[in-house]
């Protein structure tokens, strides 16, 4: 069961290496890691290449265009998928294909943890609560965009009818509309994914009223 790391980047040089580290110090080790430059003007490139990845370019902007690159890329039979502020436990791998060995899964969702957010690093009741609530609303486990993994089968699937426009989906919650159409997604709650709480920091009201907005859009857009 070979498995490939997909990274969409866009000027992540302050964060890329310590997520590369991560994934690299895997107790089991990924088959390939994939980064997608998705037109990145600063360092991110050149601390990559120091890195044992394959990149790879995406001219069209957005996280969707660059994840559908790299699913598209990729090789491996399982797709995991992360952002580049994020840095993964050692056993993230290794618990992801220990998810998959059912043969019934065909979508996993990892819990997220914030590691720079005084609040939020200490708990994981408002992750756990955020699933909770996508899951009695849309009426299936959704996937979260920091961590992530499905199938090369599923995503065969549903590569040609996700949603292509940012602004009126989440590309997460979309990506998660069109598996459970085919198959079935799980939430693994002790698969931790670290993430950057970056965004809430630094514009917490753009956060909070830019999300929820999205998200009716991402329902309206699916009606």
């Amino acid at each position: 069961m070979k498995l490939s790391i997909v990274v969409p980047v866009f000027n992540e040089e302050k964060y890329i290496s310590s997520c590369l580290d991560s994934l690299q110090n895997q107790k089991v080790k990924p088959d390939e890691i994939i980064i997608v430059d998705n037109n990145c003007t600063d360092k991110t490139i050149q601390i990559a290449k120091k890195h044992k990845t394959t990149i790879i370019k995406e001219k069209k902007q957005g996280m969707i265009y660059a994840r559908n690159a790299g699913f598209n890329f990729a090789h491996g039979d399982i797709l995991a998928r992360c952002d580049a502020d994020t840095i993964l436990p050692k056993n993230w791998i290794k618990k992801i294909k220990e998810n998959f060995k059912d043969n019934k899964t065909d979508a996993l969702a990892c819990m997220v943890m914030f590691y720079d957010h005084w609040l939020l690093k200490k708990s994981d009741f408002f992750t756990k609560l955020y699933f909770k609530l996508m899951k009695l609303l849309f009426k299936h486990e959704t996937l979260a965009g920091p961590g992530m993994a499905l199938t090369k089968k599923v995503w065969e699937k549903v590569k040609n009818e996700v949603c292509l426009d940012d602004k009126k989906v989440h590309e997460d919650i979309d990506l998660s509309i069109h598996i459970a159409k085919y198959g079935q997604i799980k939430f693994d709650p002790n698969l931790i994914t670290y993430a950057s709480a970056r965004r809430i920091k630094n514009n917490p009201l753009s956060f909070f009223i830019e999300y929820p907005i999205r998200l009716i859009r991402t329902i309206n857009t699916h009606r």
